[in-house]
């Protein structure tokens, strides 16, 4: 138990939601809801504090079952989709909330930097609260003054250090509040993804520092993030979180690869049998698609930066000359990225299968950015259409390390990534 900064066991935080109120559609419904109400209420009131053991319609467990520890030094990644618990589990962790059920034993002191301006008082200057923050860490000032220089400098906002924090921008703060957290010294630093307020520059800073604090000073770091690629960079360790609960935990590697292929099923493909064609006259159709990574495993997310085949599932309906299958891939606002062709880039000329079979596109090191894209698909014998379907694959592409350096843009979300080098003389 020496080496473990901190312990989970069995952990569940529950919230009570709003629910609908039900309408009556009698007058004598009316009145009885009116009459029973004053009861109704009391019982909803009284129950406010009785969530534990409950699974009622009105109870939503954010977090629960979780179990795992967490060593001292080590980096863990936390991941999952939006919605998962990684927010709540955080905010259990910095004892800003109290759970619902379980126990969590920390040993060291704990730095936490959830949300932009966490922590700070909106009224008192940025030096002000760095001192603020140092106290409440329990650094006496003599301490504070030694690392007041370090933090400003990181900060990067030294112009500004006299003002008043809530007349700082968002990217303010967090410059602000991850220096703080970070030269402080706590034993454990705990860090949502509020860094992707930052710019590029700051959060490539960022990562640095979390890599010096958690390498060469041996201090335990919690990072929450949608970033895969930093995540592997940094973290020695990573648990996924789905539905508020603890599905897969390990080497980092193992549970990113598991988190892109989360949701897949055992079906085929994903159907594209009762969707509408925008046009074609039907004798040679795809039916359905399925995402596979370079080790031909089923994902549902992918990764820029690794490679991703896009298998295709036909039917052949009449026999034609010089099959043709074009794959359009567009942006969140419907704008052409680019074009995969099979006349281009296949080798010879595509010779189908009489019934039906499998058509694979092979994308190496997809190179798109984060964010939501779609795929529009058209097959032809020749120059006629035998199928289109617009917006026919929805594809979620996460981040990943794209040139294999460790870094990745940041700059925009949606587009792509032309792979590039450069040279210094």
């Amino acid at each position: 138990m020496k080496d473990i900064a901190i312990k989970v066991s069995d952990l569940g935080k529950a919230y009570r939601i709003g629910l609908k109120e039900q309408k009556q559609e009698t007058l004598m419904g009316a009145i009885m809801s009116a009459i029973k109400a004053p009861v109704t209420n009391y019982r909803k009131i009284s129950s406010l504090n009785k969530l534990n053991g409950q699974n009622g319609s009105d109870i939503f467990w954010a977090n629960r079952h979780l179990t795992f520890d967490v060593k001292k030094g080590e980096v863990l990644g936390i991941i999952g989709k939006n919605g998962a618990g990684k927010s709540t589990l955080l905010k259990l962790l910095s004892r800003i909330t109290e759970p619902t059920e379980g126990r969590i034993e920390i040993h060291g002191k704990v730095a936490s930097l959830l949300e932009v301006g966490t922590g700070f008082n909106p009224d008192l200057t940025g030096s002000e609260n760095i001192y603020l923050n140092g106290t409440i860490l329990g650094l006496t000032r003599k301490e504070i003054d030694a690392r007041y220089n370090d933090i400003v400098e990181f900060s990067g906002i030294e112009k500004f250090i006299e003002t008043p924090v809530k007349r700082y921008s968002s990217g303010m703060k967090v410059r602000l509040a991850f220096a703080v957290a970070a030269h402080l010294n706590p034993e454990i630093l705990i860090i949502d993804e509020v860094l992707a307020v930052g710019d590029a520059e700051f959060q490539k800073k960022c990562l640095g520092k979390m890599q010096e604090v958690a390498g060469r000073k041996g201090r335990t770091v919690l990072f929450v993030s949608h970033d895969l690629a930093a995540v592997k960079k940094l973290c020695h360790r990573a648990i996924l979180l789905e539905h508020g609960e603890l599905i897969k935990e390990g080497e980092t590697s193992a549970v990113i690869d598991h988190y892109l292929k989360l949701n897949v099923t055992n079906k085929d493909t994903y159907s594209l049998q009762d969707i509408k064609r925008a046009k074609g006259d039907s004798r040679f159709i795809i039916t359905g698609y399925t995402f596979l990574n370079e080790n031909d495993e089923k994902i549902s997310l992918a990764e820029c930066g690794r490679d991703l085949k896009i298998q295709l599932h036909y039917k052949v309906r009449e026999m034609g000359p010089d099959p043709i299958v074009i794959l359009r891939v567009k942006d969140n606002l419907d704008q052409l990225l680019f074009i995969c062709l099979s006349r281009n880039s296949y080798d010879g000329v595509m010779k189908l299968n009489k019934d039906e079979g499998f058509i694979t596109c092979i994308i190496p090191k997809l190179p798109l950015l984060p964010g939501l894209y779609s795929i529009d698909i058209c097959l032809k014998y020749g120059s006629d259409i035998t199928d289109e379907i617009n917006s026919a694959i929805r594809l979620e592409v996460e981040r990943g390390d794209f040139f294999g350096t460790g870094k990745m843009h940041n700059e925009m979300m949606n587009g792509m990534i032309v792979y590039h080098k450069w040279s210094l003389q």
